[in-house]
């Protein structure tokens, strides 16, 4: 297991302090504990849109002109 340090404010520590009394676990037993569902609820990261979608005038065939003219440096076939 590796060793992380956190800094908390005195209300949250002692607010986990107090709940690890209570269930008779330890502290950093509780913040694995929460810190293991949060990441869990958070899900596999998504890939983020290129940005072509965001422009209502630029079609896909209109792209792929776009590209085939920069790409190769002469206007693309009709």
């Amino acid at each position: 297991m590796r060793k992380l340090t956190i800094r908390l404010p005195p209300e949250l520590h002692r607010a986990l302090k107090e709940a690890a009394r209570r269930e008779g676990k330890s502290q950093a037993e509780l913040v694995r504990e929460a810190l293991s569902l949060y990441l869990a609820g958070r899900g596999e990261p998504r890939p983020r849109s290129l940005g072509a979608s965001e422009d209502p005038e630029l079609s896909g065939r209109a792209l792929e002109k776009w590209l085939e003219e920069a790409w190769t440096g002469r206007p693309p076939r009709p």
